[in-house]
């Protein structure tokens, strides 16, 4: 604990103190809230509190042990664990939950800290209301549950730390799990932007922080880059406009006398340009005698890590000049000697998040200099403007949750009708004469007359520049942040300053035209459709060679009248729609297509966004994953399948997808469109009856099930004919009760409900 709390920090550290002292001498629960601003230290304040509850306060005899929790992005929770095992340098104690018990250790000691994964308390079993066992996993002794309840009963009392909270504890279930599961006698939530207000507040002013020399005085945007060379386009200018401000704070570090080498961060675009604009990045400190090679370069990617350990990366003697990364380091980084952050535009603008900001406020060795270039923080940006943002985060990313199919399972030979994809949702090459018509008919030009290019230029330009095509990029220039208001900043724009586009940018700027009015179609295929079919009408009309500058110009045409080129494309898209759904149409009728030995799959993957798990002990697949979101009809079938363990020997949910995996009828829609019946249900009964069934509401009124229903009566029929034992129909739900219809001729409920047989009656 050889650190040493600056004065603010101290204040804060006994309020909270006094706070925790109340509570715990009164026996009352109560929850306390630290806000401090971005950069100025709360972790190593909350460490303080922590170290100072558990050796130097005696409350009645009162013992207590502390949970930190931290959201799980970035493994955030990892890092805190690893800053304030550091920190305590032996005591208290401090554990990640997922490593300390996991051997049938049953619960946490006095003055422990244990440190967990937010996302992984927070999951709930939709169906049973019941909080899931993710953090510890089923093998296991005891789960985080048993943990805390054991905890509790051994008299000891929890201290609840929320570790960054604004993204942590604002939902309704994160609330009902402080409350009901944990219970903690007292809640201490901590962030630059709290959510859980109460009267027991202490809230660090932000100037405080930079009195104390803690953080720096102010962030400066694009200084002085109109003073770099003209030539240079805006993505290089933005690059060297920050190696040379490095350079110039390597040089005032020196002049002051110590060892600090100033870290650039380059943050590149999230998608897709990502991998693009770092080529150039490297490419350009390729140039400078940067590389990952000599390690003056390290990269920071999701699947991709080089020379980012924190003990080569972290120590201001570091040679890592540059740092290459996306999003990976914007929370809960902690690296004192970065000092200019780079960061590009995407063609889809995102803004600046205020934890990446922050990861520039530090100072290096917690003093201001006398060199004042050395307490600011530098950003180089080609964005125009800037939108601070606070970040927030979703803890809902797409995983695969795979299921097996039980050994119980015997080949079913079912003969499935299957719909080959007749269209990938393409724009095609019936797409271009749709285009010229939609070009002529704007510039009021002859369809087929382009051998007079001199007059359809002339009403071309009539309506859009054809000829000043600067690309200029515009960006924001010597624009200045109080580093005291920067937590709430909302906005920042100013004077700009004009640098040609780059030739990367002025691609992506072009692509992004055509990308924002796909009108749904898929991208892959339709792009270059799309593209084509703009720059070979613009040949025709106005006799441009494709082969020499005239793509070049042509992408200078479409960005320049963006607005124009748009309100084409999209009027375009709009007149294809309809003619390519009657080719499909046409496509579709014309194939049939089915398959004579369809099994159910061995295995199946589930998205994690949209599907829980459910303990049914007779599903086909284990573990059996289900969609919350399914009808009543079908939870109730589901029950009543359950229900009849001892009746049937499996059952099976069909997926809604349109793919060769699931279970599919062939029937016609409106008597003449060929489609695709996907039932429900297959369920294999003890006697080795297949039963076919698909759920509707009661007084249901969609408009084709009368030609699925009928269709499933007549498949049951012709496969029984060839040595089958199927059986099944439509079911609903009445009340408590459960009804079928297998009738040849299907009518509605409400219309013969003598056609309707109770459930239960027939299986």
């Amino acid at each position: 604990m050889s650190k040493e709390l600056k004065q603010f920090q101290e204040k804060a550290v006994q309020r909270i103190l006094n706070y925790s002292k109340d509570f715990l001498e009164d026996n009352k629960k109560g929850s306390i809230v630290l806000k401090s601003p971005t950069g100025s230290g709360k972790t190593f304040m909350m460490s303080q509190i922590i170290y100072r509850l558990a050796t130097e306060y005696d409350f009645k005899n009162e013992t207590f042990c502390f949970l930190w929790v931290s959201i799980g992005k970035g493994e955030l929770h990892v890092q805190s664990y690893k800053s304030l095992k550091k920190t305590f340098n032996g005591y208290p104690d401090t554990y990640l939950i997922e490593r300390e018990f996991t051997g049938g250790r049953d619960s946490i000691k006095k003055n422990e800290v244990v440190v967990l994964n937010w996302e992984k308390l927070r999951s709930k079993d939709k169906k049973t209301g019941d909080w899931k066992n993710t953090l510890m996993k089923d093998k296991e002794t005891y789960n985080f549950i048993d943990v805390i309840n054991t905890t509790k009963e051994n008299g000891l009392k929890i201290i609840l730390i929320i570790d960054e909270s604004h993204y942590s504890a604002k939902t309704e279930r994160s609330l009902e799990l402080i409350n009901e599961i944990i219970n903690p006698d007292i809640t201490i939530e901590m962030s630059a932007t709290p959510v859980l207000q109460g009267a027991n507040n202490h809230e660090v002013e932000s100037n405080k922080a930079i009195d104390e020399e803690l953080i720096k005085k102010e962030i400066i945007i694009n200084e002085n880059i109109d003073l770099v060379d003209d030539e240079f386009d805006s993505e290089t200018l933005i690059l060297e406009s920050a190696f040379r401000k490095q350079q110039e704070l390597k040089e005032a570090y020196k002049k002051e006398g110590v060892d600090i080498n100033p870290l650039v961060l380059v943050q590149l675009p999230n998608s897709e340009e990502g991998e693009n604009k770092r080529e150039a990045v490297e490419s350009f400190l390729q140039n400078k005698g940067i590389s990952t090679d000599n390690r003056n370069l390290a990269v920071w990617l999701s699947d991709e890590k080089i020379h980012n350990e924190s003990v080569y990366l972290i120590p201001n003697q570091s040679n890592v000049d540059f740092l290459i990364f996306k999003q990976a380091i914007d929370t809960g980084w902690d690296c004192p000697r970065a000092s200019i952050l780079v960061r590009f535009r995407e063609t889809k603008s995102l803004p600046f998040e205020i934890q990446t900001i922050g990861r520039i406020l530090r100072m290096p060795e917690a003093k201001h200099y006398g060199n004042e270039a050395l307490n600011k923080g530098y950003i180089f940006t080609n964005l125009k403007s800037i939108d601070v943002k606070k970040e927030e985060y979703n803890p809902n990313i797409i995983k695969s949750l795979s299921s097996k199919r039980n050994d119980i399972y015997a080949p079913l030979k079912l003969k499935s009708y299957y719909k080959h994809r007749i269209s990938y949702n393409d724009i095609t090459l019936s797409f271009h004469d749709i285009f010229e018509n939609v070009f002529c008919e704007y510039f009021n030009l002859e369809k087929g007359k382009y051998e007079f290019f001199i007059n359809n230029k002339k009403k071309i330009s009539e309506k859009i520049d054809i000829e000043n095509l600067n690309n200029e990029d515009e960006i924001i220039l010597n624009e200045r942040i109080e580093t005291s208001i920067i937590d709430e900043l909302p906005h920042i724009e100013g004077k700009t300053y004009s640098a040609k586009l780059s030739e990367g940018d002025k691609e992506a700027f072009f692509e992004r035209i055509f990308k924002d009015e796909l009108g749904g179609f898929a991208q892959a295929r339709s792009l270059d459709i799309m593209k084509s079919s703009f720059c070979k009408t613009f040949k025709k009309y106005m006799n441009i060679d494709l082969y020499d500058n005239g793509m070049v110009y042509l992408e200078s045409l479409a960005i320049n009248n963006k607005d124009v080129i748009s309100q084409l494309l999209n009027k375009a898209v709009e007149k294809y729609k309809p003619i390519k759904l009657k080719q499909d149409e046409e496509k579709a009728n014309s194939q049939d297509n089915w398959i004579d030995d369809w099994e159910i799959p061995l295995t199946r993957n589930f998205n994690t966004n949209t599907h829980e798990s459910f303990d049914c002990k007779q599903s086909l697949y284990t573990p059996c994953y289900l969609q919350d979101t399914r009808s009543n009809p079908e939870k109730a079938f589901e029950k009543f399948l359950e229900d009849k363990e001892s009746h049937i020997k499996w059952w099976w949910k069909n997926g809604d997808e349109h793919m060769k995996e699931n279970f599919g009828i062939k029937y016609l829609k409106d008597n003449k469109k060929t489609s695709t019946f996907q039932p429900d249900y297959i369920v294999l009964f003890d006697n080795n009856k297949l039963g076919i069934f698909d759920t509707k509401s009661a007084g249901f009124q969609e408009d084709d099930t009368k030609e699925k229903a009928e269709a499933l009566q007549q498949y049951i029929k012709d496969e029984n004919s060839k040595g089958k034992n199927l059986f099944g129909g439509i079911i609903i739900k009445e009340g408590d009760h459960l009804r079928i219809n297998t009738k040849d001729e299907y009518n509605k409920y409400n219309i013969k409900p003598n056609d309707w047989q109770y459930l239960k009656d027939v299986i």
